[in-house]
């Protein structure tokens, strides 16, 4: 017999997937797209006839392959058993494997039982027997295979993350400290490299903006760090660079047309430049103004306002920036406040930077601000119109240039009636004439809009309207000054509007009024004088309201509205004829209210020298009741007021010959007593004091005083005498001696005795001593006092000599021109005279 030929079945067939489910890249297609000539076959593949050709198995009938089948799908599922019975390994001794779908596969081992092993000898007898016995192995659908996979995924998830929970617990403080560490180091290394990339950056645009342009973005993109310290030198580092790199002129961006308009490659990088230059300076801004709301950031983002606006006031934004600072220029921060103050006062006092413009509008935008805030600001927000300056002359060149004209009129008609009389050959001249104006014209207008000179017109129409904003907010103020002290005297509720708040810009106000007044248009002077009296209290009212009026205001600010009106007055003498006696009258019953730790003795020394020492001429009877007023106020308060006030006193007397008779010590007073007979001390007006009547026995006492200097002047001023011939000369204004003596009372102390008299035992040896050292002190002070003196007049004198001397030598110099001059003109007329009879000779 021969050998048993084994039978081997075909394999199985890999299962069936949907077209949804298959999955394939983007470089297969490519590549088969690329390749259709060689794959162009597989679409013509009968895949019928392929799986027939391949199940098929020769020389076998049906039944005897049908069980050869159903013994292979035994043998799989006693496989599969097998597996089940099987011990996995430990994770950490063996790795897993993965199938193409996604399985993992852990490696198992057997189990030694005896189950396992009548298993194995059951499927040895199986696997003999040719006729197995069915053990009902149910085959799995494509669906359940879908949902075991799923189930098996998510077990394996849950597992992984509760190994990733017991690590966690697991882990030591040694780790979590060190995790700390090594952040805080990644940290400090990552600022470091944005440092060195923000020096790199801009280093290469300092270098070469136009080709570095797009680092701009980049150093934006830093400055916006969570990190503090990087984001504020990244703010700082845009500053710097765009302080450098912005141009001279105010950037302006091509329209639609142009963009469509062929250009050269060099306008193009141009236009991208100033584009995106542009751009980045808008972020930056937007960046700041972001900023300086945060507390963190608000000096750091104003102060970058501030130097932009002052290093570039000409360029584009300039709106914003300003904006920005006018809102801050009452901070609260004093910082903030004196920097954008300061930036305020440099475009201010540097117009040629932006021609002007931005003066005007800052200044609209101050006027604005103290309208929405009801004048209820700082007072350095209104103080900064003191740094403008108005050119006076505008007005005077507009009159030049229409007599120019009127003159150039003139002589062009006698040209023109000359010409007239000429043949009509001179037709080619005068067209070439007015080819020749034409062009002149031309290029004069084309060199005043390439020069950066202004026009006149265009310098007048930019001082009128800051003048007219400045003076509209100084009136406002002043009108809301009154308006709140009306509705205090009324005695109004503090919910209406001004009525619990004071006037904080009513001092600066009156400044500069004072500083601007010659600019103050006429028919407003009339309005302005009735303020300043009302305010200053010399209203006269029945009902007694102007007391209640001028108590509103202190001291320092009723002074400085009779300063004002003193001003107003004065640089327009020929325009006004106004009575100031009531300013006077207000002056006379301030000395008394003075209190040198409240008050300031700075604006009274100012309204003494204003008021009394600069006026040439003076009613007898009022420097009689302000040199009697004056002389018991110096006997009240300290050195600096004092000696203010007895300076005073001697320019009055020095002006008054008839006042010195106050000098003279009768029984019943001087000897002018004038129309009253008494002297009434609290008179309210000087001129019904009756002073003339009374004596300076004030000095006597004045001249013994503590301090030498006020001793010395009060001794200086008794020994005055009526004669009229006598000249007295006085260098010395209150303000100076005000500010003199307030900077020696520091250094001045006087030391008093300090020994007690109750014992006279004790005192015998010690007074003596103490009486001796505090002699020597005194002595040694005066003599300080002297030597000062002296050398005060020393350099007083001095500075008068080196003054002649510059006098004299500008002397010499205008009368050496004019010599020269004159020897020119003579030398002028020889040679018109030398050349006459040469040309008699000639005909």
């Amino acid at each position: 017999m021969g050998k048993k030929q084994k039978i081997v079945l075909p394999p199985e067939l890999p299962p069936e997937i949907a077209e949804d489910e298959i999955e394939v890249s983007d470089e297969d297609l490519q590549f088969v797209n690329e390749n259709q000539e060689y794959a162009g076959f597989v679409s013509n593949l009968d895949t019928k006839s392929i799986t027939r050709h391949v199940t098929r198995v020769a020389d076998v009938k049906e039944d005897a392959l049908e069980s050869l089948y159903e013994r292979r799908l035994r043998k799989k599922s006693l496989e599969t058993e097998k597996e089940g019975n099987e011990l996995e390994v430990d994770r950490v001794d063996a790795l897993p494997v993965k199938t193409l779908d996604g399985k993992l596969f852990y490696r198992t081992v057997p189990k030694k039982s005896q189950h396992s092993e009548n298993a194995m000898n059951d499927k040895d007898i199986g696997d003999n027997e040719p006729d197995g016995v069915d053990k009902s192995v149910v085959k799995l659908t494509k669906a359940e295979k879908r949902t075991k996979i799923k189930r098996m995924r998510k077990e394996a998830k849950k597992q992984s993350k509760e190994v990733a929970e017991v690590e966690e617990v697991e882990e030591t403080p040694q780790t979590a400290v060190l995790a700390e560490v090594e952040k805080e180091l990644t940290a400090e290394e990552a600022n470091e490299r944005k440092k060195y990339k923000l020096a790199e950056l801009g280093t290469s645009l300092l270098m070469d903006p136009e080709d570095n342009i797009k680092s701009l973005k980049e150093m934006l993109q830093i400055s916006k760090d969570g990190d503090h310290a990087i984001a504020v030198l990244g703010l700082k580092s845009l500053l710097a660079v765009f302080k450098d790199i912005i141009p001279g002129y105010r950037i302006r961006l091509p329209t639609e047309k142009e963009l469509e308009m062929v250009v050269s490659k060099a306008v193009k990088k141009m236009r991208y430049y100033e584009s995106t230059l542009l751009s980045a300076y808008k972020a930056y801004l937007q960046r700041l103004t972001a900023l300086q709301q945060q507390a963190s950031f608000q000096r750091v983002a104003i102060r970058c306002i501030c130097t932009l606006l002052d290093a570039v006031p000409h360029f584009n934004f300039r709106e914003s920036l300003l904006a920005v600072v006018v809102q801050n220029i009452s901070s609260p921060d004093d910082v903030i406040r004196k920097l954008c103050c300061a930036t305020i006062k440099s475009l201010f006092t540097n117009e040629g930077k932006h021609g002007g413009e931005a003066t005007v509008e800052a200044v609209q935008l101050i006027a604005e601000y103290v309208k929405a805030h009801d004048c209820q600001l700082h007072p350095d927000s209104v103080e900064v119109f003191l740094s403008l300056s108005f050119d006076e002359d505008l007005g005077r060149t507009k009159m030049a240039n229409a007599d120019a004209k009127f003159k150039n009129k003139k002589n062009k008609k006698r040209k023109n009636f000359k010409e007239s009389s000429q043949l009509q050959e001179n037709d080619k001249k005068k067209s070439r004439q007015e080819l020749m104006s034409k062009t002149r014209n031309e290029v004069n207008s084309d060199f005043k809009a390439a020069s950066f000179t202004q026009d006149v017109m265009e310098r007048r129409r930019i001082q009128s309207e800051t003048l007219s904003a400045v003076f509209q907010t100084f009136f406002r103020i002043l009108k809301h000054s009154m308006q709140s002290i009306a509705v205090r005297s009324e005695g109004i509720s503090s919910s209406s509007a001004g009525a619990s708040r004071g006037h904080p810009l009513l001092a600066p106000c009156l400044n500069g009024i004072g500083k601007f007044a010659h600019l103050i248009d006429l028919d407003f002077m009339g309005d302005l004088i009735n303020y300043l009296r009302k305010l200053a209290g010399g209203g006269s009212n029945s009902d007694g309201s102007s007391e209640k009026f001028w108590k509103q205001l202190t001291v320092a600010e009723r002074l400085r509205c009779c300063i004002v009106a003193f001003k107003v007055m004065r640089n327009n003498l020929d325009a006004l004829n106004i009575d100031l006696q009531d300013f006077f009258v207000q002056l006379y019953s301030i000395i008394l209210e003075y209190k040198p730790g409240r008050d300031q003795g700075e604006i009274l020394a100012e309204a003494l020298k204003i008021m009394l020492c600069d006026d040439r001429q003076h009613d007898m009877q009022r420097s009689a009741a302000f040199i009697k007023r004056l002389a018991t106020f110096s006997l009240c308060f300290g050195s600096a007021e004092s000696m203010a006030a007895m300076v005073t006193v001697k320019h009055l007397l020095q002006k008054n010959v008839k006042c010195r008779n106050l000098l003279e010590n009768d029984a019943g007073g001087g000897s002018v007593s004038g129309p009253i007979a008494k002297y009434q001390p609290y008179a309210s007006d000087p001129n019904l004091s009756g002073a003339l009547a009374s004596v300076l026995w004030e000095l006597n006492l004045l001249s013994k005083h503590y301090h030498p200097a006020v001793s010395t002047l009060a001794s200086s001023i008794s020994t005055m005498h009526t004669a009229q011939n006598q000249v007295y000369h006085s260098n010395v204004s209150p303000q100076q001696a005000f500010t003199e003596s307030s900077l020696e009372r520091e250094s001045f102390n006087l030391k008093n005795d300090t020994g007690k008299q109750n014992h006279k035992r004790r005192r015998s040896v010690s007074s003596m001593l103490d009486n001796n050292s505090m002699n020597t002190d005194i002595t040694r002070e005066t003599d300080e006092d002297m030597v000062r003196k002296k050398l005060s007049e020393h350099f007083l004198a001095v500075h008068d000599i080196s003054e002649t001397k510059r006098l004299r030598s500008e002397l010499d110099h205008t009368a050496s021109s004019l010599r020269l001059y004159e020897l020119y003109k003579m030398q002028k007329k020889l040679k018109k005279g030398a050349s006459k009879p040469k040309k008699m000779i000639k005909m």
